[in-house]
């Protein structure tokens, strides 16, 4: 059963992923556990209280493992796992995608909308480096579609990667006609090739995402502008100032030096993709903190993404006076 789906007195014998290991402190001054333990529609806490010293090695942050005990809701402390025991979760006894959220739109879908999104590319330069990177039976498409978008805020699971940058190219696109001045062109496909260099900074298994060496020694942002040099230089007559402009959105997409960009937007495309990928992160973290939500409650903890806690009120509160008497 998935974790939203429980009732008080439920028995869980399954595997869960391990969101977060806590260690604290009896008033006795020895140790015990609070884990944290998810799937795919929410997550669930629990204490461990002995066999420390061996239960810890499997309690890793983005591991599965199975449990065994009993699921109740505490009148104080809310939703509860009681556990009795826990192993390591042998592969094929639990389907990966039950673990991990996923995208809100289907894959295909966004395939085909990525599709439609570059054949109303008119620049045959960009064009043809949009092709070389993306094209469908390109060396990258296959990992750019399966890739997460981040290790925890946003996006981060199977095919994040596509639905973040696809959400942010579709933005672009829409705003390129409200401001003046902007080449939509470059704009939307600096914003499809933005994330590019997450493809080596982070290595995704069945159930947890880690950095990679490259990842940690060069950042993200590098690897993708050297991905996207390397790609340009293969393409014959490429103007340099088409290359300028594109590399410009990658290595300014953070936004200010604090955040790990080495320059700041200096461009209105460069501008327009950055405001619009922090636009689809933020975004992207209030939908992580409603899956985390308990039943009945409206607001998160403190989340450092957004910089507050998120409030999500209910759909029946959300309805007029007159909506709801119908």
């Amino acid at each position: 059963m998935l974790i939203r789906e429980l009732t008080d007195g439920d028995e869980v014998d399954q595997a869960l992923l391990v969101r977060e290991v806590e260690t604290r402190l009896k008033r006795d001054g020895s140790e015990y556990l609070r884990v944290t333990f998810a799937d795919r529609s929410g997550q669930l806490a629990a204490m461990v209280w002995e066999a420390i010293a061996d239960l810890k090695p499997l309690l890793r942050s983005g591991e599965p493992v199975w449990i065994s005990g009993r699921y109740s809701v505490h009148p104080r402390y809310g939703p509860q796992l009681n556990l009795r025991a826990l192993r390591a979760a042998a592969l094929g006894s639990f389907d990966p995608d039950d673990l991990m959220p996923g995208p809100t739109r289907e894959v295909a879908q966004m395939e085909a909308a990525l599709r439609e999104l570059i054949a109303t590319v008119q620049n045959p330069h960009v064009r043809a480096l949009l092709e070389r990177l993306l094209g469908e039976h390109g060396e990258l498409w296959q990992r750019y579609r399966l890739a997460p978008a981040a290790k925890f805020y946003h996006q981060a699971y199977r095919h994040g990667l596509l639905e973040h940058s696809l959400s942010v190219a579709e933005a672009v696109s829409a705003l390129s006609s409200t401001f003046p001045g902007i080449d939509r062109d470059i704009a939307v496909a600096g914003a499809l090739l933005h994330d590019l260099g997450k493809l080596d900074a982070y290595e995704a298994r069945s159930t947890a995402i880690d950095m990679t060496d490259a990842g940690r020694l060069h950042g993200e942002i590098a690897l993708g502008y050297y991905r996207v040099r390397r790609a340009i230089e293969d393409l014959e007559s490429f103007p340099q100032a088409l290359e300028q402009a594109l590399t410009h959105i990658i290595l300014s997409h953070h936004g200010s030096l604090e955040h790990g960009s080495p320059v700041v937007p200096c461009t209105r495309e460069a501008t327009l993709v950055h405001m619009a990928d922090n636009l689809g992160g933020r975004l992207g973290s209030f939908d992580r903190l409603e899956l985390e939500l308990r039943d009945g409650e409206s607001w998160s903890g403190f989340d450092r993404a957004i910089g507050a806690g998120a409030f999500f009120p209910s759909h029946e509160e959300e309805l007029p006076a007159a909506a709801k008497a119908a």
